[in-house]
């Protein structure tokens, strides 16, 4: 989608719209798979009692690797061992991930987890930023973020605590990795290859918590509909906007799943916000909209 708007883009010879597609379609993209992602989380709620959190992780990662296979049909030959390396640690990154963000929100609640495991992303802007504006973005996402757990952090669970923690260093990996792998492989090529070696990563965990119970029919359907939701459609995205977007922005960018699953609980569950959970999503919009904007100007500051 990227290239071929910057095709069509092309032809027209008006520079300026051309550019404004080019900056906000990678934006459009990660933030329609933040959308997905909500809405596969509200599913993945009413399939955990089923499964528990392993047995969810390894339908979501399975099926999703399934879906994937089908689709691409990746070439397994003809990679280098740097290749093989990339894509291996991606979706070790991916797995683990995804397993201990569950575990955090078997323990904690969902809005602190997401809160914490978004600390990662935040701090991997800061050390890949070479900008002193995006240290500011990421400040001021990072008061959302913190304004948005409501200060009820010091009640939490350490244990579920630390595990959001160690997702959010898993999702940091996971945004460089992406990137790395969307360079090495054509169109999901990648995608689909990682997420095998994810699913297969997570499968034992999976057969030891929830055993036959992940092959009861109903089951099996739900977690088809979290596969497709929740990592097939937004990890697609998630590669094509990365082959567009720096690393340090779309880390930025990660900042707005607390406030779309907050917008979603409103919603789907009709969970009224606080006017401080309300401050924080204005925190954490404006500062994904600067970083947009700080990326936009420094590609057209050298052609100037």
């Amino acid at each position: 989608m990227p290239e071929a708007a910057g095709a069509a883009a092309g032809g027209t010879g008006v520079s300026p719209p051309a550019g404004a597609r080019r900056s906000l379609g990678p934006v459009a993209l990660v933030v329609a798979g933040g959308l997905s992602v909500q809405f596969g989380a509200a599913v993945a709620v009413l399939l955990m009692p089923r499964a528990g959190a392993l047995g969810v992780v390894t339908l979501r990662l399975v099926l999703a690797a399934l879906v994937l296979f089908v689709v691409c049909r990746p070439r397994l030959r003809g990679h280098s061992r740097a290749d093989w390396a990339t894509v291996i640690t991606f979706g070790a990154a991916m797995g683990g991930m995804n397993m201990l963000f569950y575990q955090a929100v078997d323990r904690i609640p969902l809005g602190a987890a997401v809160t914490l495991e978004v600390l990662g992303p935040l701090a991997l802007s800061v050390i890949a930023s070479r900008r002193l504006v995006n240290l500011l973005w990421a400040a001021l996402a990072l008061a959302g973020v913190v304004l948005l757990g409501g200060g009820g952090f010091d009640r939490l669970d350490p244990v579920g605590a630390a595990f959001a923690l160690a997702a959010g260093g898993m999702w940091a990996a996971y945004i460089i990795f992406s990137a790395r792998t969307g360079r090495r492989f054509p169109q999901a090529d990648g995608l689909a290859l990682a997420m095998g070696f994810g699913a297969l990563l997570s499968l034992p965990f999976g057969l030891a918590e929830a055993g036959s119970r992940l092959f009861v029919p109903s089951t099996l359907g739900l977690g088809l509909a979290v596969a497709l939701m929740s990592s097939v459609l937004p990890y697609t995205l998630e590669l094509l906007a990365l082959r567009r977007l720096p690393a340090a922005t779309f880390a930025v960018l990660m900042s707005l799943e607390p406030a779309i699953a907050a917008a979603a609980g409103f919603l789907l569950l009709s969970q009224a916000l606080s006017p401080s959970e309300g401050l924080a999503i204005v925190l954490v919009v404006v500062a994904s909209m600067g970083a947009v904007r700080t990326q936009a100007a420094g590609k057209r500051a050298p052609a100037g």
